[in-house]
C-alpha cells in the first residue's frame, strides 16, 4: 500500500543550525506513527515540515502522492485546512467560544452553515465524553476538558491526517491517558493517520510505528 503521507531526505535549517538531519518517514492511512525524543532533538520541526506548515531546506514530502513544494501558498492552506487535524500540548482554543463553536471551527472555515457544523460538532465532543458542556465557554474547562475539545476540532471534518504535537503534556496522567485513548479510538473509527510527537514512552507506546529523534536524526524501531 502506498503510504498517504511521505518524507524523502528531509532537512530543515535554522540559520546555521540543523534542526533536521535527512529525514524519512512514511505513513499509511489509518495508521498511528509516534515520533519520541527529548525537547530540542528536532521532533516539533520535522512534525511541522510533515504537516506543510515549515518549508524544508532540502528534500521533499508529498501528500497522497502530490509534493507540498509543487502547490502555491493558497493550495497548501487549502490542502492543511480540509485535509489535516491539529492537536496542540495546549489546546490552542479561542476562550470566547464553547465548546461547541471551538469544535465547529474547521467546519465553519470550509464554508458550511451554522447549524449543521454545531450539530457535527456536538456529535463528535459527544463521542468524547462531553455531551453536558457543548455551551460552556472554553476559559471555563479543566485541562482535559480544553483538550477533548481540541480533539474534536482536529477530527471533526474527518481528516485524512491529524498532527498531534505532545497532546497530553499539558495533563497529568490520568487525564493524559483517558484523552489519548478517546482520541485514538475516534481517530481509528474514522480512519484517520496520526502522528504524534511526544518524550512519553506510555504515549509512544498506542502507536504502530515508532520512531525516534535524536539532535536531528530520525530512526525508525525495529528498522535495521
Amino acid at each position: 500500500m502506498d503510504a498517504i503521507l511521505c518524507a524523502e531526505g528531509v532537512d530543515l535549517f535554522y540559520g546555521a543550525h540543523q534542526a533536521v538531519s535527512s529525514a524519512d518517514f512514511a505513513l499509511q492511512s489509518g495508521e498511528v506513527a509516534a515520533i519520541m525524543g527529548s525537547s530540542g532533538s528536532g521532533k516539533s520541526s520535522l512534525l511541522y515540515c510533515l504537516a506543510g506548515v515549515l518549508a524544508p531546506t532540502c528534500g521533499s514530502v508529498s501528500f497522497d502522492g502530490i509534493a507540498f513544494a509543487t502547490l502555491d501558498d493558497d493550495e497548501l492552506s487549502t490542502l492543511r485546512r480540509e485535509r489535516f487535524g491539529f492537536v496542540f500540548q495546549y489546546g490552542e482554543l479561542l476562550p470566547e467560544l464553547t465548546a461547541e463553536e471551538n469544535a465547529a471551527l474547521p467546519l465553519r472555515l470550509a464554508g458550511q452553515r451554522k447549524a449543521p457544523a454545531l450539530a457535527a460538532a456536538g456529535e463528535v465532543l459527544g463521542r468524547l465524553g462531553m455531551t453536558d458542556l457543548l455551551q460552556r465557554r472554553t476559559s471555563q474547562l479543566s485541562g482535559g476538558q480544553s483538550q477533548r475539545v481540541a480533539v474534536a476540532r482536529a477530527l471533526v471534518h474527518r481528516p485524512a491526517v491529524v498532527f498531534a504535537d505532545e497532546p497530553t503534556g499539558a495533563l497529568d496522567s490520568a487525564n493524559a491517558a483517558a484523552v489519548l485513548e478517546e482520541f485514538l479510538r475516534l481517530a481509528r473509527d474514522q480512519g484517520t493517520a496520526v502522528v504524534i510527537v511526544t518524550h512519553d514512552a506510555a504515549v509512544a507506546s498506542h502507536a504502530d510505528a515508532r520512531y525516534t529523534m535524536t539532535d536531528g536524526i530520525l530512526a525508525r524501531e525495529g528498522a535495521s
